[in-house]
């Protein structure tokens, strides 16, 4: 797990980052925590992407907390970010960065570690939304909730999105079936659906995002057993 902490003050992040090393050992949690002495600093990282968590003080000299978020946002990084303050009444501005929460200086050890519980619970609930995507120089996001469909043609795999954006890389969809979430099936050697992009089924075929796709006789009835449960729900 990726952590920043951006702060002005070195003895804060220090604090800061102690507990957090406390908590997160304790519980095995491998990560990796990030210095920031401003926000601009921050912004210019080229791997603020990386990011999932950041602990981001208000008030700093230059750019404040406040418009750092809104520079993230802006630049579309989903982190979850949590505001360090010692003025709470700064705290309701939090909401228009989509602020996941605040914790207030001095810190407090308790405070601090439920605070990061709900962060942790929060991050594995989004993990489990991403395919991540190794290729040759870099390491991709892809969110299966815009996945529409994997097809197979030799050993590459490729993403459509309900965008018809195409992504493509190396692998087995046997493996990728495996890491999918439930609202995916498969239906054919070649094709794995998200079933909240079918619309319809036919006797060898089904509609997934207005497009018809082959269903082979040995997945067709575990799809029309999960297509009827998705309609339920």
């Amino acid at each position: 797990m990726k952590i920043a902490i951006c702060d002005d003050e070195k003895k804060l992040r220090k604090d800061l980052r102690h507990l957090l090393e406390l908590h997160l050992d304790l519980k095995g949690i491998p990560y990796e925590i990030q210095e920031y002495e401003s926000g601009d600093a921050l912004l210019k990282d080229e791997h603020k992407e990386d990011i999932q968590l950041l602990f981001l003080d208000i008030e700093m000299p230059g750019k404040g907390g406040m418009e750092t978020a809104h520079g993230l946002r802006d630049a579309n990084l989903k982190m979850l970010i949590i505001f360090v303050t010692a003025y709470p009444d700064y705290v309701f501005q939090g909401y228009e960065v989509q602020a996941f929460h605040y914790i207030l200086k001095p810190y407090q050890e308790t405070k601090l570690r439920d605070v990061l519980d709900r962060a942790l619970t929060e991050l594995n609930a989004l993990a489990e939304q991403y395919y991540l995507i190794e290729q040759k120089s870099q390491t991709l996001r892809l969110n299966l909730r815009s996945v529409c469909y994997f097809k197979s043609e030799k050993r590459t795999i490729y993403a459509f999105s309900k965008q018809n954006h195409e992504t493509s890389f190396y692998g087995k969809l046997e493996e990728v079936s495996a890491e999918m979430p439930s609202f995916f099936q498969r239906i054919h050697n070649r094709y794995l659906v998200n079933l909240n992009y079918v619309t319809k089924l036919d006797k060898n075929t089904c509609i997934c995002n207005g497009e018809e796709l082959p269903v082979s006789r040995a997945y067709k009835q575990e799809l029309s057993v999960a297509f009827a449960r998705m309609m339920l729900k």
